[in-house]
């Protein structure tokens, strides 16, 4: 039987017929190679393991200094720290300007009453047009104006004992105008004195009435019958009213619509009045501020 070529020896081996057989190995040889083999690896081992532990220590020796490090430098830290300036040994910022103010108190916004109460400081412009536009309102009730007066001589555009009145008191100018609304007429007179008191006691002493002023479409009236009269002040102004009717009606005892139209127009010249306080008091705090 043949075990073919190429056996375990190599090309040419084999236990074929006619091949030779091989030399017996050296088993002693071999066993004692083996043996130094052995030895050597030990040997290798144990150097490499006293190797890592040395490679160990250096690691945690590193380990141990630089921990000791690290206390040394917060040590040095704490110190540093406790060696600062106090507070008040740093020094202190720049100082900033802080902002003054004044120990004189502003003046009071001028109050319109006080204005209207003198000459000296009432000095808006006045006339039948700033005093009376063209449509007067009084309590909701809205009347025409017919026509307007204006005059220096007070006492000319007054009736019975108001004309005294208004000359004793040094009555400056007096002007008129003269309302309408479904047949009734009504003249409010607007008379201006230097002062306060002055307009006071004029109001105080007044007596019926100051003159009707006929024109613009209204008759003359309250002349021969019976009118609702009215008087009163503020500021530097007294103010009248003579209130009837166009057809020259008497007012009577109990009448309400002669009686409402008077009050309603002595209402709007008291209103007309205080604007002129209220518009100059306004300009006076705009300047000043």
């Amino acid at each position: 039987m043949s075990f073919g070529q190429g056996g375990p020896y190599g090309p040419g081996g084999g236990y074929g017929p006619g091949g030779s057989q091989p030399p017996t190995p050296d088993w002693a040889a071999l066993a004692d190679d083996s043996a130094r083999r052995g030895r050597r690896r030990k040997l290798l081992f144990i150097g490499g393991g006293v190797l890592a532990t040395a490679a160990i220590g250096a690691i945690v020796a590193t380990a141990v200094i630089s921990s000791g490090d690290k206390g040394k430098s917060s040590h040095k830290s704490d110190k540093s720290a406790s060696q600062l300036p106090s507070p008040q040994d740093l020094p202190s910022e720049s100082p900033t300007p802080e902002p003054t103010f004044s120990d004189v108190a502003p003046p009071a916004p001028p109050k319109p009453l006080d204005i209207i109460s003198s000459a000296k400081r009432d000095t808006a412009p006045i006339s039948t047009g700033t005093l009376f536009p063209k449509k007067a309102v009084g309590n909701g009730h809205e009347y025409t104006k017919a026509a307007t007066a204006a005059t220096k001589s007070c006492a000319t555009a007054a009736q019975g004992g108001l004309a005294s009145v208004l000359t004793n008191n040094g009555c400056r100018q007096l002007f008129r105008a003269t309302y309408s609304k479904d047949g009734v007429a009504v003249t409010v007179g607007i008379a201006v004195f230097d002062t306060k008191a002055a307009a006071e006691r004029a109001k105080q002493q007044a007596a019926p009435n100051v003159a009707s002023l006929s024109g613009g479409g209204v008759p003359v009236f309250c002349r021969q019958a019976d009118c609702q009269a009215s008087t009163n002040a503020i500021g530097r102004y007294a103010y009248f009213t003579i209130a009837g009717y166009t057809s020259g009606a008497d007012v009577t005892t109990g009448d309400t619509k002669a009686v409402g139209a008077g009050r309603d127009i002595a209402d709007y010249a008291f209103r007309r009045i205080l604007e002129r306080g209220n518009q100059q008091a306004s300009a006076a705090a705009t300047a000043t501020g």
